[in-house]
C-alpha cells in the first residue's frame, strides 16, 4: 500500500503543533480523537480481560482435556512468550504499514484464535492457538498506543491514556468475576468465545472510525537481522524466567539462557547503531525521560505483578474464598485504578509526571509494606485498605509512564515505543513473579519445618516433606481424610503460617523495589518530541 498526500482539504496533512503533540482534533467522525479512543478501547479490553479470565478457566481445561500441570502452565507460558517476543517487532509493523491496519489485523487474529481455542478438542491445540493469541495481542496493543499518539495533541494525550488505563483496569478486574460465572454456568470454552462479539464490535468500529495518520518519516524497510536478534534475546530471557522456579536460578540451564540473552541483546544493540533503519533506534534512549519511563515500567510491574501473584493463593487457599469471591475482594484495588487513572491523566497534564509518579510509587510502596503485615486470619477491612491504597498508587504510574515513553518518542517510532512500553511491563511482571516466587519458596522452606515442629506434629519422610512444601508454597494445607480435627487445625496453622510468612517477605521486597522506582520517577518529564508532518492513508 502506498502513502499519499491528497490536495483535498480533508485529506491534507494534519498540522503539527510546536508543543510536540499529535494533530488537532477533527470535526468529522472518521479520525476523531475521542472516537479513536473508544474504538481502540474495545480491542484493548479484549486482551486485558483475557489476561485474567483464562486463569480461572485453567482448572476446568485441565479436567476436561485430561491435561497435565505442565500442559496447563504452557497455556499461560506459550501466550506470554509469544507476546513478549513479538511486541517491539509488532510495533515496528505498525510504524511501517500503519497502526490502523495493524490494529485491525490484531483484532481479527485475536478473536479468531479465541474461537479456535473454544473449539479445540485437545490441550495441544489450545496451546497452539494461545501462542497465536499472543502474537495477535502483540500486534494490537502497540498499535492502539500508536493511534492515540497520532490522534491526540500533547495537552490531551495524558487524559486519553488515563482512560486507556482505566479500561485495562476495569477489564482486568472483571476477568476473575466474569470468568468464574462463565466457567460455572457455560463451560471453559465460553471464556474464549466471549472475545468474538467484542472483537467483531472493535473491527466494525475500526473500519468506520479509525484514520491512519503516519509520519512522512515512517520507516520504509525492515531490519530483519535486528528482528532475529531481539526475538532471540527476548525468548531466552523470558524462557529463563519461566523455567527458573523449576530449574532454580543457579542451574547451568538457567544461567546459560540468561547468558545467551545478554549476548544477543549486546549484539542487537551494536547492530542497531549500524543499520540504516533500525528496528529499535538506540537514539530513542538518548532521551533520559524515555529511558527512565521504561525502567520505571519494569520496576512497577516487578513489584505489582510479582507481589499480587500471591494474593490470589492467599484469598482462595488460606482464606477459603471462591474465585468469584476472590475477585470481589480485589475490587478496592481495581476500583481505585479505574477511578484514579483518568484523574491521574488530568493531574499529570497540569503539573507534569515527575511529582505525581514519584508520589504514586511511594504510595504503592506503603501499600506493599502494609500487605506484608497480613496474617492468615486478616479480615476484609485490612485487605481492602491496602488494596485500595495500592490501586491509588499504581494508576498514575500506569498512565504517566506510558505517556512518558510514547510521548517522548518521535511519531514515526510511536509503534515501537508502544511495543517497548508493553515489553517492559511483560518482562518486569515475569521477572517479579519469578524472583519474588523464589524468595517466597525459600522462606516457606525455612519456616515450614519450624512451625511443623512447634505444632508438635509427627515428622515426615523426605518425599512427604517435599510434597508438603510444594503445597505450602501456594497456601494449600493437605489434610488427609479421617485426620482428627485438632491435628487438621494444627496442620492448617503450620502451613498457612509458613505461607503468610513467605508472602510477607515477598511484599517487603516488592515495597523496596517500589521505593527504588520512586527515585527513577524523578527523571521523567512530559513528551517533547514534535509530531512532524503526517499523511492520511
Amino acid at each position: 500500500m502506498t502513502t499519499q498526500t491528497s490536495t483535498v482539504a480533508d485529506d491534507a496533512p494534519d498540522p503539527a503543533p510546536a508543543d510536540g503533540g499529535g494533530p488537532e482534533p477533527r470535526s468529522g467522525l472518521r479520525g476523531h480523537p475521542w472516537l479513536t479512543l473508544v474504538t481502540v478501547a474495545f480491542g484493548v479490553a479484549m486482551v486485558a480481560l483475557d489476561g485474567t479470565i483464562v486463569a480461572i478457566a485453567n482448572p476446568a481445561i485441565q479436567h476436561d482435556l485430561d491435561a497435565s500441570l505442565a500442559d496447563v502452565q504452557w497455556i499461560t507460558n506459550g501466550y506470554l512468550l509469544a507476546l513478549a517476543v513479538s511486541l517491539i517487532t509488532a510495533g515496528k509493523l505498525g510504524d511501517r504499514f500503519g497502526h490502523r491496519q495493524t490494529f485491525l489485523g490484531g483484532v481479527v487474529g485475536f478473536a479468531a484464535a479465541s474461537a479456535a481455542i473454544g473449539l479445540s478438542g485437545s490441550v495441544a491445540l489450545v496451546i497452539t492457538f494461545r501462542v497465536l493469541q499472543g502474537v495477535c495481542g502483540a500486534l494490537l496493543m502497540p498499535a492502539a498506543l500508536g493511534l492515540l499518539r497520532a490522534s491526540f495533541p500533547a495537552e490531551r494525550l495524558n487524559a486519553a491514556i488515563g482512560i486507556w488505563g482505566a479500561v485495562i483496569g476495569a477489564s482486568t478486574a472483571a476477568g476473575p468475576i466474569v470468568g468464574g460465572l462463565l466457567v460455572e454456568h457455560k463451560g471453559w470454552e465460553s471464556v474464549f468465545f466471549i472475545n468474538i462479539p467484542v472483537g467483531a464490535l472493535a473491527l466494525v468500529m475500526g473500519l468506520v472510525l479509525l484514520l491512519d495518520r503516519r509520519s512522512k518519516d515512517a520507516p520504509r524497510s525492515f531490519d530483519l537481522l535486528g528482528i532475529l536478534l531481539l526475538s532471540g534475546a527476548m525468548f531466552c530471557l523470558v524462557w529463563a524466567i519461566i523455567k527458573a522456579p523449576d530449574w532454580h536460578w543457579g542451574d547451568p540451564r538457567t544461567l546459560g539462557f540468561l547468558a545467551v540473552s545478554v549476548l544477543a541483546f549486546a549484539v542487537f544493540g551494536f547492530w542497531e547503531t549500524k543499520v540504516a533503519e533500525p528496528l529499535l533506534p538506540m537514539s530513542m534512549f538518548r532521551s533520559i525521560p524515555l529511558t527512565a519511563g521504561t525502567v520505571l515500567m519494569v520496576l512497577m510491574a516487578f513489584g505489582f505483578m510479582g507481589g499480587i501473584f500471591f494474593v490470589t493463593f492467599y484469598l482462595q487457599n488460606v482464606n477459603g474464598l471462591s474465585p468469584v469471591d476472590s475477585g470481589l475482594r480485589l475490587l478496592p484495588l481495581t476500583a481505585m485504578m479505574i477511578v484514579a487513572s483518568p484523574l491521574a491523566g488530568t493531574v499529570i497534564t497540569k503539573v507534569g509526571p515527575r511529582v505525581p509518579l514519584a508520589g504514586a510509587m511511594i504510595l504503592a510502596a506503603v501499600a506493599m509494606f502494609g500487605l506484608s503485615t497480613l496474617e492468615a486470619d486478616s479480615g476484609m477491612g485490612a485487605t481492602s485498605l491496602w488494596f485500595a491504597l495500592l490501586g491509588l498508587g499504581l494508576a498514575p504510574v500506569m498512565v504517566g509512564a506510558t505517556e512518558v515513553i510514547v510521548g517522548n518518542a518521535p511519531l514515526q517510532h510511536a509503534g515501537v515505543a508502544g511495543g517497548l512500553q508493553q515489553a517492559a511491563m511483560q518482562v518486569g511482571g515475569s521477572l517479579g513473579t519469578a524472583v519474588l516466587g523464589a524468595v517466597m519458596a525459600s522462606r516457606v522452606g525455612s519456616e515450614l519445618p519450624r512451625k511443623w515442629a512447634e505444632a508438635k506434629l509427627p515428622p515426615l519422610s523426605g518425599e512427604k516433606e517435599a510434597a508438603l512444601r510444594d503445597a505450602a508454597e501456594v497456601g494449600i494445607a493437605p489434610v488427609p481424610k479421617g485426620t482428627p480435627e485438632r491435628m487438621a487445625e494444627a496442620i492448617e496453622h503450620a502451613v498457612h503460617g509458613a505461607f503468610v510468612s513467605g508472602m510477607g517477605l515477598a511484599f517487603v521486597c516488592a515495597g523496596t523495589v517500589s521505593v527504588l522506582a520512586a527515585g527513577v520517577a524523578v527523571f521523567t518529564s512530559r513528551g517533547k518530541n514534535e509530531a512532524g508532518p503526517s499523511v492520511h492513508v
